[in-house]
């Protein structure tokens, strides 16, 4: 799809807006006219030169009217002009949102959060503005076309002339357009770093104090700053040479028609009313050539913008960012219902047959992974660091893309893995959870009306009520950006509870007690599998989660090494039993004899 094609597919989005749009840009054009035509016959009147068809009072009427219709028309394009921009801008932010959240979750974006952030905001609102452009382009046409009609009627020779200038400012646009793509673009790519490196070095901010390493970051935040002030010092520079330029065409072209009417008036031809509305139109002329030459690089420019957009799409066809959908820029925003599984969907049996997925670029992933899990049971998959436990729950999932294998669910085989294996069906802790700078209950709830969720319920079965207590505001309480106000422990936890208000069939659980006391865990798990037909699958070393297990798969280089309950795999299984001493040897130095809490798993 071509730049055009998408902006005429935005424009179609909203076509009525966008012609009211239009004619409130042409009226505000032809009522800026208005005075100079107003102008025109008072000169005329003062010098008594031509035929004045108003009076004075009649004159001064019309120069108050005209002023209060501009007022009118301007509030009017200004409501229309911002409601279209936020509009198309909305669209494809949610396009290109959309599309990203589609993407298997555990693949990393194809840019960094920061310039991500940036092509989000800064490239959007790049094409935003266009639409800007575009609508006062149109007006100025227009307004354009009836001042040559007038200048042609009132003196043909001088208005040809006095149009010279006017070429030579769209010759200038049309020369100057790639420089100007140019140093846009290496000024929206400065940008994007500075972004970036921000946003990067925020997330990775005590990494940089333990390692000492602040002094080399300001350093070089210092040097890509630098590198913008550059960059947008010449793009501007060069913007001004352009405005410089296309205003002194305004200048010499009213010298010329000081020139050609002093014999025109002398001839009574061309009077003074005359000259004065031909040196407005001039000026207005010019500002439509250096607005369509300024339109023109604007549309180079945002085709950097839908290209920089275009690579957050990994690929996938352009029409994505413009296909139509609903937006909600007013009134009330749709709830979220609360999804509940049929009688017949409900979990009786998962099975995984084949399941194999290699990380790009590398020789690790899982390799025919074969599983079962019935209705009510509790299955730990175990093993060493880098065995591919994490890579096996995220594949399962559609986190990512499997490259063969099959997974059935109470035998019906699932064609798109993502957008099935989300509540109700299942539900995911991962290692890390994410929680946002929001109150504890929104991170929960996650959009869930509360009347639809036992929250109370859900943080119980996750042994966060003592935890709720000690807060200062409850369920109030602002987690803080990744959820920093809160221990480990209580992130998981926390993530759990999201999990339980959900009410799915299936529980996923990524090393989830990693960061709880063994009393905790003890705690959780009971309650967990307290919930009538509770299924879990869990990562876990924990001896709480072996011992309960009615599964153990364990996992070695990617694949499925053993499986079986606890007491089989210690008698026959050699991993098994390295796995379970090294924890044992560890309990018994410490000399209680409970498990220790492992290193994550990967």
């Amino acid at each position: 799809m071509k730049d055009w094609q998408i902006v005429l597919q935005l424009i179609r989005f909203r076509p009525g807006l966008f012609g009211i749009t239009i004619l409130f840009a042409t009226l505000g054009q032809l009522a800026q006219q208005a005075p100079a035509l107003v102008t025109r016959e008072f000169f005329n009147f003062l010098t008594d030169s031509a035929p004045v068809r108003f009076d004075l009072w009649a004159l001064v009427a019309l120069l108050a009217a005209s002023g209060l219709a501009e007022i009118v028309v301007r509030f009017g394009v200004s409501w229309t002009r911002a409601t279209f921009q936020f509009t198309v801008m909305a669209l494809m932010r949610l396009n290109v949102f959309r599309h990203v959240l589609n993407q298997p979750g555990a693949r990393p974006m194809p840019t960094s959060p920061g310039e991500s952030i940036s092509r989000f905001g800064g490239d959007l609102d790049e094409i935003g503005m266009f639409f800007r452009l575009l609508e006062m382009l149109v007006g100025h046409f227009i307004a354009s076309l009836v001042a040559v009609y007038i200048m042609v009627s009132i003196n043909p020779i001088i208005a040809v002339v006095a149009f010279m200038p006017l070429l030579l400012v769209a010759l200038i646009a049309n020369l100057t357009h790639q420089r100007v793509q140019h140093y846009r673009r290496v000024r929206r790519r400065a940008a994007a770093r500075v972004v970036g490196f921000v946003a990067e070095t925020f997330g990775a901010a005590q990494s940089v104090k333990v390692a000492g390493r602040e002094e080399p970051v300001i350093r070089e935040f210092q040097r890509l700053n630098e590198v913008r002030r550059v960059a947008a010092l010449k793009d501007r520079v060069f913007e001004e040479v352009q405005r410089s330029t296309y205003y002194n065409a305004v200048n010499i072209g009213t010298g010329i028609v000081l020139i050609l009417s002093a014999s025109a008036m002398r001839e009574g031809s061309f009077t003074l009313g005359d000259f004065a509305l031909f040196v407005f139109y001039l000026e207005r002329m010019t500002q439509f050539m250096r607005m369509f030459g300024f339109s023109l690089s604007r549309y180079k420019q945002i085709g950097i913008s839908i290209d920089r957009v275009e690579w957050l799409l990994g690929g996938a066809p352009r029409q994505i960012m413009v296909e139509h959908n609903p937006v909600w820029l007013d009134g009330k925003l749709p709830g979220i219902p609360k999804v509940s599984v049929d009688e017949d969907d409900r979990l009786h049996a998962l099975e995984i047959e084949g399941l194999s997925y290699q990380h790009p670029g590398s020789q690790n992933g899982i390799d025919n992974i074969n599983l079962r899990l019935e209705r009510g049971t509790f299955t730990v998959v175990t093993g060493r660091i880098g065995a591919g436990k994490t890579t096996l729950l995220r594949t399962l999932q559609g986190l990512l893309p499997p490259d063969r294998g099959e997974i059935r669910w109470n035998g019906e085989p699932v064609e798109h893995l993502a957008e099935f294996f989300v509540p109700p069906h299942t539900a995911y802790t991962p290692q890390v959870p994410r929680l946002f700078s929001d109150p504890l209950r929104d991170n929960i709830l996650m959009g869930i009306p509360e009347k639809d969720a036992d929250v109370p319920e859900a943080i119980r079965s996750a042994v966060m009520e003592r935890d709720l207590k000690e807060l200062d505001e409850g369920l109030d309480t602002l987690v803080g950006p990744r959820g920093v106000r809160l221990s480990g422990g209580q992130m998981q936890r926390t993530a759990a509870s999201r999990m339980f208000v959900r009410e799915p069939e299936l529980l996923i659980f990524d090393d989830l007690s990693s960061a709880l006391d063994v009393e905790t865990e003890r705690r959780l798990w009971n309650r967990v599998f307290s919930r009538d037909g509770a299924t879990c699958l869990a990562v876990s070393h924990r001896k709480a989660a072996l011992r309960r297990a009615d599964q153990i798969i364990v996992m070695k280089d990617g694949s499925i090494h053993a499986q079986g309950r606890l007491e089989d795999l210690l008698q026959h299984c050699s991993e098994m039993q390295r796995l379970w001493e090294g924890n044992f040897s560890e309990d018994a130095r410490k000399g209680n004899g409970a498990a220790p809490q492992p290193a994550t798993t990967t």
